[in-house]
């Protein structure tokens, strides 16, 4: 789809203008900025239109104005993303879902929740917990994130080690499709086998089969404790073996984190003091239980593993306010990366847990041969690696080359080229080295199913031609 004409857009205005009313319309392009990016390092696109979404209705407006006059809709949570996938790079209509943030129900007895996808996955999590249950997935975004975007991109966190990501629990979602049928895929209860998982295809979809408007999750109990340490060690590869070494000894963690040097030094630089001068990888290990005895019982195994493979230092958090100190470090961690550099490519790559030196190894071959400074951070206990590239402005060239080599590795150590941020824009001239060409067909053919005018978030996930477009 080609960016749409001014008479299009004119069009599709009055039309939305008539449906929807004034304050859920933008048309100021003074106003667009804000939707025109998200936090990846693609290059900013304005839309043409606005709107900020308040129901089910004001979505199909939406659909049919773009239907009729051909214009682009690009869905968007609260833009926090880092694959560029709600960047409307044909412009036409951005539909925000901020607005949409009712929490409709939390059910003890059934244990799930319902809302609408605008929540912050923050407020959505005290919601449940203040009825004693438990929503696991926990990007290090949720203060800022969107439910629905969560959805969307399938999103992970920490604790997905232990409790699965998003589409673990999600039970049920009602979705518009780009033809404004209004559809409920799935049920409301924790098991459901009739026809096809059509839940398990909108989680991870990306905002190109349909809009989601509200999402029902499976819920747990909450645990009822939780304990935290920070493990030092004085090089990345005796933390690597340490964290084979933990499920080896039959330890699951809630999280088990991992930091490198470059990370590490990062952190040091804000926060002098806070970690071992001589520590060269850090880990963040949590584990959680029935009871205090449980957890700290499944602690003290995994910290006597770590201190035989040559843990300089294990310091463990001794009330909640400790265990958010221990934390906010790790959660602030790519914003604290950005400010080390001009620029910053995040990837996010998933291995088998027995390729991660392998993939630490050569993604700092990688970053050495290219000069280019390069952190890796994240959930060393699912394989899922966070590799930033932070260069200056004339190293643009090399830093794109060296993105290439690092999906080229992942793939060939028999991993997958995103685990928890997405496909989008950034990352879909990689998608082939992926996927055969065969699958790619399918998939573009189940999107035509959805959205036959090809009207919903253009040029995501699928390359035009080959590897590289």
């Amino acid at each position: 789809m080609n960016r749409p004409s001014s008479a299009s857009i004119d069009a599709c205005k009055r039309m939305l203008a008539a449906a929807l009313g004034p304050s859920k319309l933008i048309d100021d392009p003074d106003l667009f900025s804000p939707y025109g990016q998200d936090w990846s390092f693609s290059t900013p696109s304005m839309p043409d239109l606005v709107v900020r979404a308040e129901g089910v209705a004001d979505v199909q407006a939406v659909f049919r104005a773009a239907t009729a006059h051909g214009v682009p809709v690009t869905p968007r949570g609260l833009g926090t993303g880092k694959s560029g996938g709600s960047v409307p790079v044909q412009g036409g209509i951005v539909l925000s879902m901020e607005r949409m943030t009712r929490m409709k129900d939390v059910s003890k007895t059934d244990m799930i929740a319902v809302a609408e996808p605008g929540i912050i996955t923050e407020t959505f999590m005290r919601n449940v917990e203040a009825e004693g249950l438990f929503y696991p997935p926990d990007p290090n975004s949720l203060k800022i994130c969107s439910l629905g975007g969560n959805v969307a991109c399938n999103a992970g966190g920490p604790r997905a080690l232990k409790y699965g990501v998003t589409k673990n629990y999600v039970l049920a979602v009602e979705v518009v499709i780009p033809t404004g049928e209004v559809l409920r895929f799935g049920k409301g209860t924790l098991k459901h086998v009739t026809g096809y998982d059509l839940t398990a295809l909108m989680v991870g979809s990306e905002g190109t089969l349909g809009v989601i408007t509200e999402i029902t999750t499976r819920l747990i109990p909450n645990p009822a404790a939780v304990t935290t340490a920070l493990v030092s060690f004085p090089d990345l590869g005796r933390a690597g073996s340490a964290i084979t070494a933990i499920f080896a000894a039959g330890v699951i963690p809630r999280t088990l984190e991992f930091l490198d040097d470059y990370a590490l030094g990062a952190l040091r630089e804000k926060t002098p003091g806070r970690f071992p001068e001589n520590a060269g990888a850090l880990l963040i290990l949590e584990t959680d239980g029935t009871s205090v005895e449980r957890s700290m019982e499944d602690l003290e195994r995994a910290a006597l593993v770590c201190t035989e493979h040559g843990a300089i230092d294990v310091l463990v958090a001794q009330d909640a306010a400790q265990r958010e100190k221990m934390w906010e470090p790790r959660r602030m961690l790519s914003v604290t990366l950005s400010e080390t550099a001009p620029r910053k490519i995040s990837e996010d790559i998933v291995v088998p847990r027995s390729r991660i030196p392998a993939m630490l190894d050569g993604a700092k071959r990688i970053g050495e041969k290219h000069k280019l400074g390069l952190a890796t951070y994240g959930h060393a206990g699912d394989g899922n690696l966070h590799v930033n590239i932070l260069f200056d402005e004339d190293a643009q060239e090399r830093a794109d080359q060296a993105v290439h080599e690092i999906m080229s590795l992942t793939v060939s150590l028999g991993g997958t080229i995103s685990g928890e941020h997405g496909v989008g824009l950034t990352k879909r001239e990689f998608l082939s080295l992926e996927h055969s060409e065969p699958l790619i067909a399918l998939q573009k053919n189940v999107k035509k199913v959805f959205d036959p005018a090809g009207i919903l978030n253009p040029g995501k996930i699928f390359p035009s031609r080959g590897v590289r477009e």
